[in-house]
C-alpha cells in the first residue's frame, strides 16, 4: 500500500540510523519498526486486576451487633441533644 506519511525531524533520524545498521531500504526500516512497535502493543496487558481483602477484626469490645440500631439511636440522641443543648 502506498501512503503519505510526515515523519518528526528526530524519529527520520532514528530510522535513517536504523537503516544503514540493518543495509535495509527506508521501507523495510518502517515497515519493521511498525511491525515491532504493533505486535508490542498487542502483547501488552494491563496486570490483572485484585481486590485485596482486610480482616475487619470484627465488632468493638462491648458492641453487640445485635443491638446496633439501639446504638446508632443513642448516637443520634446524643448529637441532638448536642447541637440543641441540654
Amino acid at each position: 500500500m502506498r501512503t503519505t506519511l510526515t515523519i518528526d525531524d528526530d524519529v527520520a533520524r532514528l530510522l535513517k540510523a536504523r537503516q544503514h545498521r540493518k543495509q535495509q531500504d527506508f521501507k523495510q526500516t518502517v515497515n519493521e519498526i511498525l511491525r515491532l512497535g504493533l505486535q508490542a502493543d498487542a502483547e501488552a496487558k494491563d496486570p490483572p486486576f485484585v481486590v485485596r481483602t482486610f480482616d475487619g477484626g470484627g465488632f468493638a469490645p462491648g458492641v453487640a451487633p445485635t443491638k446496633l440500631n439501639q446504638l446508632l439511636d443513642d448516637l443520634e440522641i446524643e448529637d441532638f441533644l448536642e447541637k440543641f443543648g441540654r
